[in-house]
C-alpha cells in the first residue's frame, strides 16, 4: 500500500510517501511544495499550486491512500482562514484523484510516531528518520507529512488485524444532519 502524507501549509505543503506492506515500512519520496515564488496577494494561483503539487504527487507515485493533518484556529483568524483554504486545495487533490483520506491531528501524529502529543519538531524529525532507516533528517515539513503517513499505516494495520478502531483513529468531520452541522 503506497500512502501520500499532507502537512498543509499556504507556504510550503509538506508531503511524504512510504510504502507499507504489513508492518514493515518502507521510504519512497518526501519534499515539499511552495508557493513564495507567486506574489502574495495572488491567493488564486497560490491555491492552484498547491493542487497542482498535491495531484502531481499523488500521480507520479500511484498513491492509494493518503492522510493530511487537521489544522485548528490559532489565534490570528486570518491565518487560520489562509491555512484552512491551503488545506482545502490538498484535499480537492486527493478527492479529484479518488483518493481515500483519512484525518489526524498533530497530536494524533505526535503520539504515534513519538510516543507522546507535545514532541518537538526535532523529536519528530529524528523519530521519522529511525522509523524509515533513513541516512539524514527530513525536513520538518516533509517529517509532519512523513510522520502522518506512518501512523496512517500504523493504524490501518492494527485496525486489519484487530477489526476494532484505535484511539488513533480517524476523526470524523462534517457530519450533515438534517441539514446543519453537529
Amino acid at each position: 500500500m503506497m500512502i501520500l502524507g499532507i502537512d498543509p501549509g499556504l507556504q510550503c505543503t509538506g508531503f511524504g510517501v512510504i510504502e507499507a506492506q504489513a508492518q514493515r515500512l518502507r521510504y519512497v519520496a518526501s519534499g515539499t511544495i511552495k508557493t513564495t515564488h507567486l506574489p502574495t496577494q495572488d491567493l488564486p494561483q497560490r491555491i492552484k499550486a498547491i493542487f497542482d503539487g498535491v495531484s502531481q504527487v499523488a500521480q507520479q507515485y500511484q498513491v492509494d491512500q493518503s492522510a493530511i493533518e487537521i489544522v485548528f484556529v490559532n489565534n490570528n483568524p486570518k491565518s487560520s482562514l489562509l491555512l484552512g483554504q491551503a488545506r482545502g486545495a490538498c484535499l480537492s487533490a486527493l478527492v479529484y484523484h479518488d483518493l481515500p483520506v483519512t484525518e489526524y491531528t498533530a497530536l494524533q501524529m505526535k503520539k504515534s510516531i513519538a510516543g507522546h502529543g507535545k514532541a518537538q519538531k526535532a523529536q519528530v524529525q529524528e523519530m521519522v528518520k529511525r522509523l524509515l532507516n533513513l541516512d539524514r533528517l527530513p525536513g520538518t515539513d516533509a517529517a509532519d507529512a512523513l510522520g502522518l503517513a506512518i501512523t496512517h499505516a500504523q493504524v490501518a494495520w492494527v485496525q486489519s488485524h484487530t477489526g476494532l478502531a484505535t484511539h488513533l483513529s480517524a476523526s470524523n468531520t462534517g457530519h450533515i444532519k438534517k441539514g446543519r452541522s453537529r
